[in-house]
């Protein structure tokens, strides 16, 4: 039986509180990762589920504009993707520029390096140029790989939902991602690039967000599926699967394997979890996604995370106890930062970001009806 709660998931409510746990996690582990158990926690994987999220979420919210208008404004798409993305980003840069908080002997970055990151293109000027960018910004890189897509996604979605059905358009997307692997293999295997190539360029990570995209238009835990209504019984076998295919996926260290097939395997496990953690919600291991400490750090992880870096340089530097005391010490100022910058920046913009989007559905609708057309489902 499904609960109340999860039948809202399912006929598409709108915001969903296990996705902001999900954030949360993705967060914590590059956070932890970076404060020095990199052997042992996969802060990579983070990175990861930041990526299939944000196609998730992307693709649902697209395709419910084009379900509601029969259309998508690409126009007010790019436009709230700014608003999203580029002020909490901008003022972070600006603030790391600061050599007062650089805690030691640093390289001020070139004029290149900072016109490269505030035009989105941390990762390819890390691969091809230097690595001396403004300090405690690396992370930015998994930006520049989110924006490079989401200039050409949303054209390619429309392309497809104007000629075939939501299924068919996730078989074309999954045929991206074999080729995406493809491509991954023979510069691994055959050109012997750096494995920091394939973890870095958006032509080599597209992938990571594309199984989002695949789950958010093919399979949606929010829509009417079959799968839906899959027992219990079945869903933690498919569950025991992705776990186990997770963990290989942290097991093997060989440079080969991680290169290549680790971001494959990892967006393919990752379906079945998203997709149970949205329409099966109340389940005890997710019930804990939705407390408020996980959910509070999913709201402000954006800025956590471009901010937790110089905080754990500052600790070490300016405290310099023992590793958990600089990694709390750490953890609570990324924390109070990213909520000043929610409260003050990001919740002003997300209300803006609202509006544009209500305005795109709305617009598009009216022109719908004024053509004498229906929006397809």
């Amino acid at each position: 039986m499904v609960s109340s709660r999860s039948a809202t998931a399912s006929e598409g409510a709108g915001h969903i509180p296990s996705l902001d746990g999900i954030r949360a996690v993705a967060a914590l582990l590059v956070f932890v990762s970076h404060a020095g158990l990199d052997d042992y926690i996969p802060g990579g994987f983070g990175v990861t589920v930041f990526f299939f999220l944000s196609g998730f979420l992307i693709t649902t919210l697209l395709r419910r504009e084009y379900e509601q208008s029969g259309t998508i404004s690409l126009g007010r798409f790019y436009l709230r993707r700014v608003f999203r993305i580029i002020p909490p980003l901008y003022i972070v840069l600006l603030l790391l520029l600061f050599p007062a908080g650089w805690a030691g002997e640093h390289t001020p970055p070139s004029g290149l390096a900072l016109g490269a990151q505030f035009a989105q293109l941390t990762n390819y000027y890390l691969l091809f140029v230097d690595h001396w960018v403004i300090p405690d910004s690396v992370p930015t890189w998994s930006l520049a790989v989110e924006e490079h897509f989401y200039l050409l996604f949303p054209l390619l979605l429309i392309a497809l939902l104007r000629r075939a059905s939501y299924r068919i358009t996730a078989l074309v997307f999954g045929a991206v991602c074999a080729c995406v692997l493809a491509w991954r293999l023979w510069l691994i295997l055959v050109w012997h690039v750096p494995s920091d190539y394939t973890f870095l360029a958006t032509d080599t990570r597209l992938d990571s967000l594309l199984y989002g995209c695949i789950l958010g238009i093919g399979l949606s835990p929010l829509g009417k599926q079959p799968l839906l209504q899959w027992r219990t019984r079945s869903w933690v076998l498919v569950l025991l699967l992705a776990g186990a295919v997770l963990v290989a996926s942290f097991v093997d260290r060989s440079e080969a394997f991680r290169a290549t097939w680790r971001y494959s395997l990892q967006g393919l496990a990752l379906m079945p979890i998203f997709f149970t953690a949205v329409a099966r919600s109340h389940w005890p291991i997710y019930r804990w996604l939705e407390s408020w400490p996980m959910r509070f750090l999913g709201l402000i992880s954006y800025t956590f995370y471009l901010i937790h870096l110089r905080a754990l340089r500052l600790a070490t530097y300016y405290v310099g106890g023992s590793r958990v005391l600089d990694a709390v010490l750490a953890f609570i100022a990324s924390v109070a930062f990213a909520a000043a910058m929610y409260y003050l920046v990001e919740r002003h913009l997300a209300a803006v970001r609202r509006r544009l989007h209500h305005l795109a559905a709305g617009a598009a609708f009216k022109g719908a009806r004024v053509a004498g057309t229906s929006p397809p489902v």
